[in-house]
């Protein structure tokens, strides 16, 4: 199976996964696929694919998803829940960030085979790693800000709080993740590549966050469709 394939696969059982985890859980659900997606992202983002014609690493579309996270607590439950969503990924990204740290503290007994592989797995620079927590934080807070000052100026342009959303969600989505690719790739390789491949890297990682963020909109409207007909679980 191709590459690309398996991408456009995974985006769409991703984006199905989060509504179906708000359907049957409610915030908690969303609150439950921010901690597995920021956990499984830091991960598969250390994975180098070549997919429609450009060199990339993985997580992109995990990482995406929890803004399509905050983006459907933002439409249906509220500004709060929304930042709270927030909060819970970063608190989740510093834990497991000093969990896996952790275990070079320990001397590997003579038997073990696992130790050089998580060596070569979670042994990140503490420059990207706060460079991670960093842009994430201030990325998703902008992200949510974002989204509720176009929904003003939709709802208050359109009459309606209802309509527009494909605006506000696209919108924040997309200025979100202009700033986490400038912040991230000079935050984290600035000094390391020359400033003409820094731009190369920032201009080929938001063509990725262009589609991922676009095709989640659907997600958002059914999602809304969905609370409005009070189909949502909320676990008690």
């Amino acid at each position: 199976m191709s590459n690309e394939l398996v991408l456009i696969v995974s985006l769409v059982c991703i984006y199905a996964a989060v509504v179906l985890f708000y359907k049957f859980f409610g915030k908690t659900g969303l609150y439950m696929w921010t901690v597995v997606a920021t956990i499984a992202a830091n991960i598969e983002a250390l994975i180098l694919v070549d997919a429609f014609g450009m060199e990339q690493t993985l997580g992109n579309i995990l990482f995406a998803s929890t803004f399509l996270v905050t983006d459907i607590l933002s439409e249906t439950e509220g500004r709060k829940y929304a930042n709270t969503a927030v909060k819970i990924g970063i608190c989740v990204s510093i834990a497991f960030i000093l969990i896996s740290q952790s275990w070079f503290l320990y001397t590997p007994n003579a038997n073990d085979w696992a130790m050089p592989s998580i060596q070569s797995v979670f042994s990140n620079t503490p420059r990207l790693m706060l460079v991670s927590i960093a842009v994430y934080g201030i990325v998703q807070m902008f992200d949510v800000c974002a989204y509720h000052l176009i929904w003003k100026r939709t709802e208050k342009v359109l009459g309606d709080s209802q309509k527009g959303l494909w605006i506000r969600n696209n919108g924040s989505t997309l200025l979100s993740q202009l700033m986490n690719t400038v912040l991230f790739t000079f935050g984290a390789f600035a000094g390391v590549h020359s400033f003409s491949t820094l731009i190369h890297i920032c201009m080929s990682s938001y063509v990725i966050f262009i589609f991922t963020s676009v095709l989640d909109t659907p997600a958002v409207y059914l999602a809304r469709k969905l609370k409005n007909k009070n189909q949502i679980s909320e676990l008690s």
